[in-house]
């Protein structure tokens, strides 16, 4: 009886101890979403059989989308390579435009239309700005573009925006570069996405060696809760 409740006493003040240790490794809550643009990132993947008329639709989508009050771009790309994937990237003034969008009549007959011929459901990720440059920006003739999911653990989110946000406004000091935007997931602030468009697909080599990409791929590896998924397409025109 006396080892038993002996023991006992040993497991609270162990469990004692573990609080305070658990509660410091513990990671910082994410800071309230700011006012401001939204940045969209829209995944599409359809049956390779339905490629081409999916590209019509994604074209008449992003046309009628830039049309819509509150847009400030509106892009369709398709990934080199495999070219039943698709991606959307739209930006708004603000949230509320955004919400009126996603709620509008056009956008529900074009998911509609997609799901019919999709391989996968469509991937919608809604973000705020964490280093963007001129909205503009535009590509053409030989541009391509990337577009890269960084996923971090949750306690190096801080870490992961501070070198994801270093990242972008370095790479926009690159030869050849057209756009780097880096922007922060709004319902999870450490997922990240990264949309680059360069001049052509020497460039973003050039770019994938410099020194400071390298440096922030090594920084980047031990935080990182995914596989850096970065994925090449060419802009729809």
């Amino acid at each position: 009886m006396k080892a038993a409740l002996q023991l006992l006493l040993g497991l609270t003040a162990y469990a004692a101890m573990m609080v305070p240790a658990a509660r410091a490794q513990a990671p910082a809550p994410p800071p309230p979403v700011p006012d401001g643009p939204r940045y969209i990132v829209v995944y599409l993947e359809v049956m390779p059989t339905a490629t081409a008329g999916a590209v019509s639709l994604v074209r008449q989508f992003r046309d009628a989308t830039r049309k819509e009050a509150g847009n400030l771009r509106a892009e369709a790309l398709q990934r080199i390579g495999q070219l039943n994937q698709l991606v959307l990237l739209e930006a708004w003034k603000d949230q509320a435009a955004a919400d009126t969008h996603a709620k509008a009549a056009a956008t529900a007959q074009f998911r509609d239309k997609i799901k019919a011929i999709q391989n996968a459901p469509i991937d919608e990720r809604v973000h705020f700005p964490l280093s963007v440059g001129p909205i503009p920006a535009k590509g053409g003739g030989a541009a391509v573009a990337a577009v890269t999911h960084v996923d971090v653990i949750p306690p190096q989110r801080e870490n992961g925006t501070a070198i994801t946000k270093q990242l972008a406004e370095d790479g926009r000091k690159d030869d050849g570069n057209l756009r780097f935007e880096a922007v922060t997931q709004t319902n999870r602030q450490n997922h990240f996405t990264v949309i680059e468009l360069w001049r052509d697909r020497k460039a973003a080599d050039v770019h994938s060696m410099a020194a400071h990409t390298r440096a922030y791929r090594e920084k980047l590896g031990p935080a990182s809760g995914a596989l850096y998924d970065e994925r090449f397409y060419r802009v729809l025109n």
